[in-house]
This record gives C-alpha cells, structure tokens and sequence, in this order.
C-alpha cells in the first residue's frame, strides 16, 4: 500500500507543478523571462521556445532583452512574440529584440485574476480524479478481498488527507500569484 500512496503524491504533485509552471507564463506587470517560455518560434519546422533559442534577460525590470544565438532568427521570434497572447511589441535593431513589459491596467488585472482562478480550478479538478481514480481502486481492492472493510476506510481517510494537502498547495499558489497580479 505504500506504493499507492507514494504513487498518490506523485501524481498530485505533478499537476501542482503543471499548474506553477502554467502562471509563470501569466504575465504580472513585471518583466520576467518565463513570459516567453510559451512562445513557439518556427525554427526549420519545428517549434521552439524563445529561451530555447536565444540569451533572454530583463533589465530595470521592465525591459526583456531577448538577443538570439541565430540573428536569422530575429524576424521569426518578433513574429512568434506579435501573434502571441502576451500583448507585446518587440522592437529590433538586427541584434536584439527588446520587449516593453507596461504595467497593467486595473481592468487587465482583473482580468488576469479570472484566468488564474480558472487555471486553480482546473488544477483541483485533476487532483479531484486523481483522488476518484484512487478511490476507485480501493473500492476494486475492497471487492477483491486485497483489502478488510476497516482497511479501505482508513485508507479512504489517508486519500483524502493527501487530497486536502495538495488542493491546499494549488489554494496556496493561486494567493500568491493573485498578490503579485494586484500589486501595483
């Protein structure tokens, strides 16, 4: 049963780092180089992300200076960074490409507080099936005779405690992020 349980964790954790790694592409206001890890240039046929191709900085905070290995590259990744959703223009001088992060409009922050929000519930729902997965299993254990009654309701309580645990970490992620959008 220990297996079960470390199998439990593991798979919860993952969607709680799948879910951190989501809001750091949510732009906040600020300047920071993962608001390009989701942007795919078409680098001979395959889709890259900007990192992935270029030294990606941010300076005075408000600037991202994104200066590629392949300087053939800059007109792709200025087109990649245009047809994004992060709202940004790049300008270019055949070197590097900067980025002006504004800060963000009350109404966009608002808004971005809603997006978040709906990332969080998709995060708690996967660990929900996570959690109904599991306790299906149980159940099928139970039937089987692997498991006593007094078993499976102890085990029950042990899914939900890890359950509680990790809704609580995605509760504890959601806060943070939602300070850092509403901080001016």
């Amino acid at each position: 049963m220990k297996e079960f349980f470390e199998d439990a964790r593991r798979r919860m954790e993952k969607t709680v780092k799948t879910f951190r790694e989501e809001l750091a592409r949510v732009r906040t206001g600020r300047a920071s180089v993962s608001l390009l890890e989701g942007v795919k240039v078409d680098y001979y046929g395959t889709k890259m992300p900007v990192p992935q191709m270029a030294t990606v900085t941010v300076s005075e905070g408000k600037y991202i200076v994104i200066q590629p290995w392949d300087v053939s590259t800059i007109k792709a990744i200025e087109r990649a960074i245009m047809e994004s959703d992060l709202g940004l223009t790049p300008t270019s001088d055949g070197k590097v490409i900067r980025l002006n992060v504004p800060p963000l409009t009350e109404e966009r922050r608002k808004e971005l507080v809603k997006l978040v929000r709906k990332m969080a519930e998709e995060a708690r729902i996967a660990i929900r099936n996570i959690r109904r997965e599991l306790m299906d299993d149980l159940k099928k254990m139970k039937k089987e005779g692997e498991i006593s009654e007094d078993d499976f309701h102890r085990f029950q309580d042990q899914v939900q405690k890890i359950t509680d645990e990790f809704i609580g970490k995605v509760e504890k992620v959601l806060e943070e992020k939602e300070k850092e959008i509403l901080t001016v």
